[in-house]
């Protein structure tokens, strides 16, 4: 329990916990509530209401999880309150139907880009590169053929094979996981 903590180490366990997390949190509501602006009030309440239950929180379960179940609550409990807007009167069957397949989607996800950070540490460093170069540090393709040496033809080629061999071991990998 985070309970056994001191009041700081729980502040920045339950900090860390929600930076890591928030955009998934984010991501739910927001696929749950089509507004906006509900949607951010929901999302306040629900971190400040995670805040309040921190405590009860049980370290090694999955945070994403526990913080989905407080949003589905405050959802439910949003869409019972505000019965005078005529577009909040959706079924609560169909708000924890849908936000089930979310968590289901969610985890395949979850499931795949764990596969792809396997699969890239497999990658020969040259074509490690290449991919920061291209994903992560969003260079052109001329710039990646200046720092690598290749013409640009070579680069588009060298990340279509990238491209499809990374396809070919995360495609494995999730099969053998499910």
């Amino acid at each position: 329990m985070m309970s056994d903590l001191d009041p700081n180490e729980q502040t920045e366990a339950y900090l860390t916990l929600l930076n890591e997390n928030e955009r998934k949190l984010a991501v739910y509501v927001h696929a749950l509530v089509p507004d906006f602006a509900d949607a951010e009030d929901i999302l306040q309440a629900c971190r400040l209401t995670m805040w309040k239950k921190f405590a009860t929180f049980k370290p090694g379960t999955s945070f994403p999880a526990w913080g989905k179940k407080i949003a589905l609550n405050q959802i439910l409990n949003y869409r019972r309150s505000a019965k005078r807007k005529p577009l909040h009167t959706m079924d609560p069957e169909f708000i924890e139907s849908v936000a089930k397949e979310i968590d289901r989607q969610s985890e395949s996800l979850s499931q795949r880009s764990e596969a792809l950070q396997e699969c890239l540490g497999k990658l020969p460093e040259n074509q490690r590169q290449t991919v920061v170069l291209r994903y992560y540090d969003n260079c052109g393709i001329d710039e990646i053929a200046r720092t690598t040496g290749r013409t640009e033809g070579a680069v588009y080629r060298l990340l279509s094979r990238i491209r499809a061999s990374l396809n070919e071991c995360i495609s494995a990998r999730t099969r053998s996981s499910a």
